[in-house]
């Protein structure tokens, strides 16, 4: 679970943006959502796929660098 201390004189609000975006980074946010609601095997399918077309898509970018 992301950690964020609220320094001195600073906004909540500023805090709260900085705790979402670790949450965001680390994938949390994403994965709440995907279990919030049942997933048909279709929809597993088609998500696993657009992922490692994306990883790949990656892999194939640095490997040309």
């Amino acid at each position: 679970m992301p950690e964020v201390s609220v320094r001195k004189g600073e906004p909540i609000d500023r805090a709260l943006k900085r705790l979402k975006s670790k949450m965001e980074s680390e994938g949390i946010m994403e994965e709440v959502r995907r279990l919030r609601a049942f997933e048909t095997p279709t929809q597993k399918t088609k998500r696993k796929a657009k992922s490692n077309a994306k990883r790949a898509k990656a892999k194939q970018r640095f490997n040309l660098q």
